[in-house]
C-alpha cells in the first residue's frame, strides 16, 4: 500500500508530523545571543584600541620628557651644587656658632656694667651722706674742708656722667635748682631714642637703673 502512494505526499505527511517549532526558536536565540557577544566584543576591542592609542602617546610623551632630562641634566653640575650648598651649610653654622659666643661675651659684658653700675649708685648714695656730713663738718670748722669735699662730689659726678654716656645715657640738669631731671637714652642697635623724665620723689635710683638697662 505504502509503494502505491505518492513519495510526496508521504513526504508532506511525515514532515506534517515533526514539531521543529521549539528547535526554530532555539536556533533564533542562539543566533541572537551569538550576534550580542560579537557586538560586545567588538565594542570591548574599540575600546581596547582606543586606551592603546591614548597608552602610546602617553608614552611617548614621557619618552620626550625624559630625553629631555637626561640632556639637559649634567653629573657635574649636580655633584658642585652639593658641594657648594654644603660649603654654605657649614659657613653659616659657623657663623650661627661665632653669634652665639658673641652674644655670650656681650651678656657677660652687660651683667658686669650693671654690676658696676648698682656699685656706684650705692657709692653715689654713700657720697651723697658723706657730702652732707662733710658739709656740716666744714660750716662748724674751716672752709679748706668744705673745698675739698664739694671737689670730691664733682669729680663723683663727672664720673658717673662719663658712665652714663659711655652707655648712650645723656644725663640733662636743670638750670634752676641744678637737679638731674631728665634722661636721653639711645639705643643705636635699634635706631631708637627714649626721653624719661627723673623724679626721684617718685621712684628709686633702682628703678630708674633696672629702666635704662631695659631700654638698652
Amino acid at each position: 500500500m505504502l509503494l502505491e502512494e505518492d513519495p510526496s505526499t508521504l513526504i508532506a505527511h511525515t514532515t506534517q508530523n515533526f514539531n521543529i517549532t521549539p528547535d526554530r526558536h532555539a536556533v533564533s536565540r542562539v543566533a541572537e545571543s551569538l550576534s550580542t557577544l560579537q557586538q560586545a566584543r567588538d565594542l570591548r576591542l574599540r575600546e581596547s584600541e582606543t586606551n592603546l592609542k591614548k597608552l602610546a602617546r602617553t608614552l611617548n610623551t614621557l619618552q620626550s620628557q625624559h630625553q629631555e632630562v637626561t640632556s639637559s641634566h649634567s653629573s657635574a653640575e649636580h655633584a658642585s651644587l652639593i658641594s657648594r650648598l654644603d660649603t654654605q651649610k657649614f659657613r653659616v653654622a659657623k657663623n650661627v656658632s661665632d653669634l652665639e659666643m658673641e652674644t655670650e661675651r656681650l651678656q657677660t659684658q652687660l651683667a658686669e656694667l650693671q654690676a658696676r653700675l648698682q656699685e656706684l649708685e650705692l657709692q653715689g648714695v654713700d657720697g651723697d651722706a658723706g657730702a652732707s656730713t662733710s658739709t656740716t663738718t666744714g660750716e662748724n670748722g674751716n672752709g679748706s674742708g668744705n673745698g675739698g669735699q664739694v671737689r670730691s662730689v664733682e669729680d663723683e659726678v663727672l664720673l658717673r656722667l662719663k658712665v652714663y654716656r659711655s652707655l648712650g645715657i645723656e644725663i640733662e640738669r636743670e638750670e634752676q635748682d641744678g637737679e638731674f631731671t631728665r634722661a636721653v637714652v639711645r639705643n643705636d642697635r635699634r635706631g631708637d631714642v627714649c626721653v624719661v623724665n627723673v623724679d626721684r620723689h617718685r621712684f628709686s635710683r633702682f628703678f630708674y637703673a633696672n629702666y635704662f638697662w631695659q631700654t638698652l
